[in-house]
């Protein structure tokens, strides 16, 4: 069960309490499920009780028992428990079905993981000033809204800098408009979009215009051009790469990317010559579950971030959500890698290692391409 399967049930379990007439108040358009913060119990938690008790005039911890009962019968949930003033935490059934099912809906949406229809009511008009940064993070935030399901506009202030297509700009309109609309002015970048693009190109532009929060100020000094791990931009560039070359390597080898539980490798069949080291590690179970989680948990949570960053108009969340995954891709990487050394045979410990890899891969390039920077396959 993904998040967004586990916020779906919730809200049928609502849409089920309402029908039976067990809970008297409207159904939500959506729940929001997250992850429990540290120390907390559970795998995510739901504040839905706290948001229908005034409606349902129902003591909030009464809203959870009657929300509880229906989705503990769920398939996929373990445990549902009621926490604080009416906290509902669960603990989901299965973990290895889960990832299973994530990795699955990376594989299957491609670019497109993380996007969804939650916003789809929603129109907007993002009015901004004739600046570079403002003009990029006004379409950066377009682009997220619209991967939510919203539609809109940009319009600025005056004339656009005929640069700013060369950052992938593109204004709707400009002026003052007459119809309501939502201002966007981050802290303004000091330089032009050609100056910008001379000293730096666009992808490397775009990354310092976009990294920061609105209200900080940007970073576009020349540590965004260095071919190193300590700048951030080339970290989350060369981990798609490297997970695009793992893919490459293996089918050199002629195997591909399987979802298998993973610390549960089976026994593969004796090939004829095979190292017997080599064969019997290829046989034992793959303890690599503790190394791969903090990077399924990132890809799990990708759509929620996605979705904040459209909410509160902040793609500088997704950027740090690219490198907190580039970072957890390269630490999964150096502990269990996913093509066979030396003797080794491909295993289905290399197959669901190489599934992990792939879709860390999809999700920085997914990201990186909502945000107007490319992901190339080779660095």
């Amino acid at each position: 069960m993904t998040p967004a399967d586990l916020s779906r049930t919730v809200l049928h379990a609502v849409r089920r309490a309402v029908d039976e007439d067990a809970l008297r108040a409207p159904v939500p358009a959506r729940v929001r499920v997250e992850r429990t913060r540290p120390g907390g119990s559970g795998d995510y938690a739901c504040a839905v009780a706290l948001q229908l008790a005034g409606p349902a005039a129902l003591p909030a911890l009464e809203v959870a028992r009657i929300l509880r009962e229906r989705v503990a019968a769920e398939p996929g949930v373990g445990r549902v428990e009621i926490t604080g003033p009416g906290f509902l935490s669960f603990t989901l059934d299965a973990p290895a079905e889960s990832d299973r099912a994530v990795l699955a809906a990376v594989r299957e949406q491609g670019l497109a993981y993380g996007h969804g229809d939650a916003l789809r009511d929603e129109i907007h008009q993002f009015h901004h000033a004739r600046e570079v940064r403002a003009a990029v993070t006004a379409q950066a935030v377009f682009r997220l809204l619209v991967a939510q399901g919203a539609r809109g506009r940009t319009t600025c202030e005056q004339a656009p800098d005929p640069d700013w297509v060369r950052l992938g700009v593109t204004v709707n309109a400009y002026g003052t408009p007459p119809t309501p609309l939502t201002e966007i002015r981050p802290v303004p970048a000091g330089a032009t979009a050609g100056e910008l693009l001379e000293r730096l190109g666009p992808d490397a532009a775009r990354w310092g215009l976009l990294r920061a929060a609105g209200h900080d100020r940007a970073a576009l000094g020349p540590e965004l051009l260095v071919q190193g791990e300590a700048n951030p931009l080339f970290r989350v560039r060369y981990a798609h790469a490297r997970a695009r070359a793992l893919t490459r390597g293996a089918a050199a080898l002629g195997f591909t990317a399987e979802a298998a539980p993973y610390g549960e490798s089976p026994a593969e069949p004796a090939a004829h010559g095979a190292n017997p080291a080599a064969q019997a590690a290829n046989a034992a179970p793959a303890p690599y579950d503790r190394a791969a989680r903090p990077l399924l948990d990132l890809i799990a949570d990708h759509p929620g971030v996605l979705l904040a960053g459209a909410r509160h108009r902040a793609p500088d969340r997704v950027a740090r959500q690219l490198e907190a995954v580039a970072h957890a891709f390269f630490d999964f990487h150096d502990s269990c890698p996913p093509l066979p050394a030396g003797d080794e045979k491909p295993s289905a410990a290399h197959r669901a290692r190489l599934a992990i890899a792939e879709a860390a891969g999809t999700v920085l390039a997914g990201g990186l391409s909502l945000l107007g920077i490319r992901a190339p396959e080779h660095l």
